[in-house]
């Protein structure tokens, strides 16, 4: 199988609990913990056109400054999104798990079964 890589917090129980899913498929991830290695522009909006959404669909509100930016404001271009999610990594969505199968945000974590081979 090819490579699966996850888009990690380990300070959230939901990004845990589906790296822990993951491995109970025998597969050991590439574990990207983002909030200390950002995705690269690039990197985010080739996840966002993996998953068929656009640059705002990767925006996390809860938790992040997403209110104190005013980034519910439909002025932000996509460049001007994916430089927020530089400069705050939080912003990203998580976790985000890309296989061979696909490329979803695993919220709730059972979306993970829907690229995971079955077991």
């Amino acid at each position: 199988m090819s490579t699966t890589t996850i888009f990690h917090n380990p300070n959230c129980g939901t990004s845990r609990n589906v790296l822990a899913m993951i491995r109970e498929h025998g597969i050991e991830p590439e574990v990207v913990q983002y909030l200390k290695t950002p995705p690269t522009r690039e990197t985010l909006q080739g996840l966002a056109t993996a998953m068929g959404t656009t640059v705002r669909g990767l925006l996390r509100q809860k938790g992040t400054p997403y209110d104190e930016l005013g980034l519910d404001d439909p002025k932000w271009t996509d460049a001007q999104l994916l430089d927020f999610m530089q400069e705050h990594p939080i912003l990203l969505q998580r976790p985000i798990v890309v296989t061979s199968m696909g490329t979803r945000i695993c919220r709730p974590k059972e979306v993970v079964n829907e690229i995971l081979p079955p077991l």
